[in-house]
């Protein structure tokens, strides 16, 4: 028999798995009596959860929205997801969130167990999120973008494009994606009869939702995300990216997504990665922190990027002195 508490964790997922019990269908799922689980749901009710009841043939338990938030049940991984979660969202993509988020860690932490309260903080102490040079977004903003997209309700804004040249869109929005540090939202433009992704750090003021609209197929098989990197590389103006990784192809498919790059097996031991070259200086860093040996087949501009940052660290070794480079693979850039 489960304790009272992980039996009204049960209940509340259950709940929200499916849109209606039968009461009787209910307590046979939890091995409960009829009466008990009258009892955890007069419970929950009191916490604040709007579990909504109905008598008769077709009577039983649905769990609605309410009108304020309750008391959140959480289990050992779903309070440690939760935190780590927040914690890092101080550093995100999304600005406008960063107080709210530190707020919820500090209360959830407060009525955390003993042994996962020592465990989050540990997390929090170690983990260092960098500081994006990606520009963010409003969190405001991404929610409206958000509800049209859910909602399929038409959106109008002001654009600025990879020119600088500003525009009016109106267009139909289909979900976003969230690519390489930057959010994407990918829309039907029916002045273009065409799909098009726009950068939303690009929209200018605040979007404005409009009607219903029919929803269509979305591109690329429903796949945005493979969609949105098939995107910016056709309108990269840059030349592609292809580089050789002395890795296998099951090896690097595992680290690098399908969003990022497209990856061809070459032999057992390498494998070729087509990508675009929409931001060199960061595809150089990456190549460098990979830890990996590769070959730049092309363009010619990674290639110098490269041969810079060598030279850049070949120098600063050397005033480093003889002795400076021998001890830096028990430092930090092992």
């Amino acid at each position: 028999m489960l304790s009272s508490s992980s039996r009204l964790l049960r209940v509340l997922s259950l709940l929200q798995a499916r849109s209606h019990w039968a009461g009787a269908e209910l307590a046979e799922r939890l091995e409960v009596h009829p009466r008990t689980l009258r009892r955890d749901i007069d419970r929950l009710r009191q916490l604040g959860y709007p579990i909504q009841a109905s008598s008769g043939v077709a009577g039983g338990y649905a769990f609605r929205a309410g009108k304020a938030l309750p008391p959140l049940l959480l289990d050992d991984d779903e309070a440690q997801a939760v935190a780590i979660a927040l914690h890092m969202a101080a550093a995100g993509t999304v600005s406008g969130i960063e107080e709210g988020s530190l707020r919820a860690l500090v209360k959830l932490q407060q009525v955390m167990p003993a042994r996962l309260r020592q465990r989050s903080e540990a997390l929090r102490d170690v983990i260092l999120p960098m500081e994006t040079l990606r520009p963010t977004v409003d969190a405001t903003a991404l929610a409206t973008l958000a509800v049209a997209c859910r909602d399929q309700l038409r959106l109008a804004f002001a654009y600025r494009d990879s020119r600088g040249q500003p525009t009016q869109r109106e267009v139909e929005p289909q979900g976003l994606v969230h690519v390489d540090g930057r959010w994407y939202l990918v829309a039907w433009d029916p002045a273009r009869s065409d799909w098009r992704t726009f950068r939303i750090d690009r929209m200018e003021g605040a979007a404005r939702t409009g009607a219903h609209f029919a929803p269509r197929p979305a591109p690329g098989g429903g796949d945005l995300r493979a969609y949105v990197a098939q995107s910016l590389a056709r309108t990269s103006d840059a030349e592609p990216a292809r580089v050789v990784l002395h890795q296998p192809l099951d090896l690097m498919s595992r680290r690098i997504p399908p969003a990022a790059a497209r990856l061809e097996a070459l032999d057992d031991a390498r494998c070729l990665m087509h990508c675009s070259a929409n931001q060199l200086e960061s595809l150089a860093w990456w190549l460098v922190a990979m830890d990996v040996e590769f070959e730049v087949q092309q363009p010619p501009a990674l290639k110098a990027l490269l041969r810079k940052a060598a030279g850049r660290v070949a120098r600063s070794l050397a005033r480093s002195g003889d002795g400076a480079g021998e001890g830096a693979d028990g430092g930090s850039c092992g």
